[in-house]
């Protein structure tokens, strides 16, 4: 038995995920919160700091510096300075910090977690949006579209690296086009790379946007954080990577007066993630990777449903309009099972499921899928 198969009973908890439906007999696999326990040596760390017992404000030390520092070398190869980071509460924050920071329009990839829409509606910048393509196998950037999707005053594009919610490990050269395109248009690059711990596929391997070259970093603010890897979203602990010195103190200025602090938990947490958990991560990518594969056997078109190959993060980004459905995420709630609804990613008729819990919550959610779609 895997340590991944424990249920953890989050019912009448602070937990989100599984508040949403108190009362009611509906699984919770939208918002992107594992079902799993942080690693033990995340809880270690957490138990000494409590017993420190004072928690005043604080920042990084040099210890969880080289951990960030040693983590992003030895898995990424990406060496890092570490006058390059900024410590943030969250990676949403640094989204719309982002669009704060850097005067001009918006560009991003639909579909695209919600966030991606509304940090430059909440920072008063014009959003462009650019669908990305589907070959039938792969979803993939289209260069016409995104050059038509592309203005004059467009300084700023969000990207999702790896993608939520298609599941896209960006290739090399993927990556390289991406790059050539934002060096001919003089555009920021804002990348995502909060899953970049989570690429199941054994062919695929991360790679930072702004290690791809010294342009590249010229022009990037990457944002990570151990919260999706590791489980501990709730402990409000992010950093974004930012090499250019101008760029970054552009940053840091939106910031002030508006962004606390990275909470003392979730530095410490941080640390240890970085540093202690390179075992329970590699057993969490294998139990992942089989979540994804019973998920792929379930939703694999005979029943109207559909999706493509996860090859990163834990969401299963699900095509539900052979159903036609006029509430997809209603439908499926109906029949016990709670949903991200596409339609807040850009994309009405598809539907988001979250897998990273225990094997046998994942089974009962996917005989409700199948019953759900037998009743459409």
């Amino acid at each position: 038995m895997s340590l991944f198969d424990t249920v953890v009973d989050r019912r009448g908890t602070d937990a989100i995920k599984w508040s949403k439906y108190a009362g009611r007999d509906i699984l919770p696999l939208w918002v992107a919160d594992m079902d799993f326990p942080a690693p033990p040596a995340v809880l270690a760390a957490l138990h000494r700091r409590i017993e420190h017992g004072v928690f005043g404000y604080g920042g990084p030390w040099p210890a969880l510096t080289e951990s960030v520092l040693t983590h992003l070398q030895s898995e990424y190869g990406w060496a890092v300075d570490p006058n390059w980071l900024v410590w943030l509460p969250g990676l949403v924050s640094g989204l719309n910090i982002a669009c704060r920071a850097v005067d001009g329009e918006v560009l991003t990839a639909t579909p695209i977690y919600p966030p991606f829409l509304s940090a430059p509606h909440f920072s008063g910048r014009r959003l462009n949006r650019v669908a990305l393509a589907d070959d039938g196998e792969r979803w993939h950037f289209d260069d016409a579209a995104l050059r038509a999707a592309t203005t004059a005053a467009t300084r700023l594009f969000l990207f999702c690296h790896p993608h939520n919610p298609v599941g896209r490990c960006w290739s090399r050269p993927e990556l390289l086009d991406i790059a050539a395109f934002a060096a001919e248009r003089d555009l920021v690059v804002c990348s995502d790379e909060i899953h970049c711990g989570l690429v199941l596929d054994a062919d695929r391997r991360h790679i930072p946007f702004a290690s791809l070259s010294a342009d590249a970093a010229r022009r990037s603010i990457t944002l990570l954080a151990p919260s999706k890897t590791f489980n501990i979203p709730g402990l409000g602990c992010a950093l974004a990577v930012i090499p250019d010195a101008g760029l970054r103190r552009r940053f840091e200025h939106a910031m002030r007066g508006i962004v606390p602090h990275a909470n003392v938990l979730g530095l410490a947490a941080t640390e240890a993630a970085y540093r202690d958990c390179g075992e329970w991560h590699g057993q969490l990518i294998a139990y992942l990777a089989g979540n994804r594969d019973r998920v792929m056997a379930a939703v694999d078109g005979k029943n109207g449903a559909k999706m493509k190959n996860v090859e990163a993060t834990y969401l299963a980004w699900i095509d539900v309009r052979e159903l036609g459905l006029a509430d997809p995420a209603g439908h499926f709630e109906a029949h016990g099972l709670g949903l991200s609804d596409g339609a807040d990613f850009g994309a009405p008729g598809w539907l988001r499921l979250n897998f990273g819990c225990p094997r046998a919550t994942l089974d009962e959610a996917l005989a409700r899928f199948a019953t759900a779609c037998r009743a459409a």
